[in-house]
């Protein structure tokens, strides 16, 4: 008398889902079976795959005692080596026992996959992920296996969403495997009463239509958070109405952008003066700034105006333009030897170069940069720059009658006409204040007369940020400038360290040249909430000479304090140089 039990496996259409029907192995005969010896075990219907291969899997050996549970097990590890798309036994009562014979009837032989509905993945990045040979029988546990695989790799790409929808078996052992990769539905803006919704829409790279992405989402708060229009930013995923897809819904929190600042002054030199300013880093909700500077007064020489206006999307491709129009006439001083001219004198105290002379210079001019976006990080600029330097009259210091004058003068003053060309690396987390990332730029700026200037020269700088996360919320920041020019530079465009932004333990420009290298370190830790301290080191110099030496680099060290205050970030420094402690104030973010 023989019993037949079978052990099969569906694929179905909305996964890759393994069903296992079991009968019961003839209940009564079974039972009569229960407790004799099991004689031989045996298998049949194999072709490709060896009986060793499937015997492995097989706990009941003969000599056994005969139990149905165990033989159930038994075809379970069979089918699940996944050569099998159906497997039976059979029993044959003999003298001795019974004897076990499971028969297999293997998978198709594997002749093609065809993939659907992958559009971030290439199919060939797909495959190069299979396990699964053409040319040899179907391993579904495999196959299982390779699914498995491609849904890790989408979700370690950020398309979280991402699942293999479906598989199926076609004519001559084609699988055809279909992956859904889940849907950003729509994109919801709550929150902004002043910025327009495609101002925020334009800078998250998650797009509507298009399959989500989480890193994708997360660089968008990040780009939302440093355009500095909002104080908060949060991101929500909500299920959408179509299968495996979602909402984005992105609430901000809006924070001032706009500014206005009003100040006066008296001295018996320059009477009366009085400063306004006017500017709006988020112009009527569009994303442009503009910022418009008027500084007058009675008898005052001190006077002008600067305006500037920054439109950073003229086109999807996010080209930005920027126009910075003045005319303005300050006081300046200046350090060390002000001309290579050996016409007059130049006074020095021996040890490092001192402030010499003041006097009044006017500065007109614009500057028209426009920018364009090359991938994610990567920007390009293009400048040009129109300015020119006038001289008005001397404060104090040294005597520009004859000679000397004249030989200034034509060094230092005229029209300045370049072109410059930037390329700028930025994956910062946040612009204003980073905790990670890096920032590295590149610049190269021509001027001459063929461009109807006074000056020829060639200006090439390099700059390097780089931001670490240590412990919970401290950041190192370190920043490494260096700069190279040739050729007949005005003072104005020389590089000059010295100041809060370089060396804060010397004069603002304090060391002028036409080389230059400059490096900064910092530790920076929280202290109460919207109140940051720092630790820092400075090292730099800027040399005329070509006999420059790295060991005539100045240095201080210092701490200081950041407040984030409702008109902007305050910076307040102490540093230590050469000569002694210097105090820094001053308005803006750190570098």
């Amino acid at each position: 008398m023989r019993t037949t039990t079978r052990f099969s496996k569906l694929l179905l259409a909305t996964a890759l889902t393994m069903c296992i029907m079991f009968s019961a192995v003839a209940p009564m005969y079974a039972a009569d079976l229960t407790g004799k010896t099991v004689t031989a075990v045996e298998v049949s219907g194999n072709i490709t795959v060896p009986e060793s291969t499937i015997m492995a899997a097989v706990q009941v050996k003969p000599g056994d005692t005969f139990e149905a549970e165990k033989i159930k097990q038994d075809m379970k590890a069979i089918y699940d080596l996944g050569n099998f798309f159906d497997v039976t036994v059979n029993f044959t009562e003999v003298p001795e026992g019974v004897k076990i014979v499971f028969a297999v009837m293997e998978n198709p032989t594997l002749s093609d996959i065809v993939i659907k509905g992958n559009t971030k993945v290439s199919t060939e990045k797909l495959k190069s992920l299979l396990t699964v040979d053409k040319g040899k029988v179907l391993n579904t546990k495999a196959l299982r296996e390779n699914a498995r695989i491609i849904e890790n790799y989408y979700h370690d790409q950020g398309y979280i969403l991402a699942r293999v929808s479906d598989v199926s078996l076609g004519d001559g052992g084609k699988i055809n495997l279909t992956i859904n990769e889940g849907t950003l539905e729509d994109i919801v803006i709550k929150g902004n009463e002043k910025t327009k919704s495609y101002v925020i829409t334009r800078e998250m790279k998650v797009k509507q239509g298009e399959p989500f992405n989480a890193n994708d989402a997360r660089r968008s708060m990040q780009r939302l958070y440093n355009l500095g229009f909002f104080e908060d930013v949060n991101m929500k995923l909500n299920a959408g109405v179509q299968p495996n897809s979602v909402v984005l819904e992105t609430d901000v929190t809006e924070q001032k952008t706009g500014t206005f600042s009003i100040g006066a002054g008296y001295s018996e030199s320059d009477g009366m003066v009085g400063i306004i300013e006017v500017g709006d880093n988020n112009f009527r909700g569009t994303g442009d700034a503009a910022k418009v500077y008027w500084e007058f007064g009675g008898d005052s020489i001190s006077n002008g105006y600067r305006f500037s206006y920054t439109k950073p999307w003229l086109d999807k491709k996010q080209t930005s333009l920027s126009v910075n129009w003045y005319d303005l006439t300050n006081k300046y001083s200046d350090y060390g030897t002000l001309s290579s001219s050996s016409n007059y004198t130049t006074v020095e105290d021996g040890t490092s170069s001192t402030c010499r002379s003041t006097y009044y210079k006017n500065v007109k001019g614009f500057d028209l940069t426009l920018g364009r976006a090359q991938g994610e990080y990567l920007h390009n600029y293009f400048t040009i720059k129109n300015r020119r330097d006038t001289w008005v009259k001397a404060y104090s210091g040294v005597d520009y009658s004859g000679s000397a004058y004249d030989a200034y003068r034509e060094e230092n003053f005229g029209l300045t006409r370049s072109a410059s060309f930037s390329r700028v690396f930025d994956s910062r987390d946040n612009v204003f204040s980073p905790t990670e990332g890096t920032r590295f730029a590149v610049t190269a700026e021509f001027a001459g007369r063929a461009l109807g200037g006074d000056f020829n020269f060639n200006k090439y700088t390099v700059e390097d940020r780089n931001y670490f996360k240590v412990g919970h919320s401290q950041v190192i920041a370190t920043r490494v400038t260096a700069g190279y020019a040739e050729g007949n530079l005005p003072l104005s465009q020389k590089f000059s360290v010295g100041g809060s932004d370089s060396l804060r333990g010397y004069d603002d420009d304090q060391f002028t040249g036409k080389k230059m290298m400059a490096a900064t370190v910092e530790y920076r830790f929280p202290i109460v909430k919207k109140v940051e301290g720092v630790f820092f080191g400075d090292l730099g110099n800027a040399w005329d000479r070509d006999d420059y030496k790295l060991n005539d680099l100045k240095g201080d060290v210092g701490f200081g304090i950041r407040l984030n205050t409702p008109l902007g970030p305050i910076r307040l420094d102490y540093a230590r140089g050469e000569n002694g402690g210097k105090t820094s104030f001053s308005f803006g973010g750190q570098f």
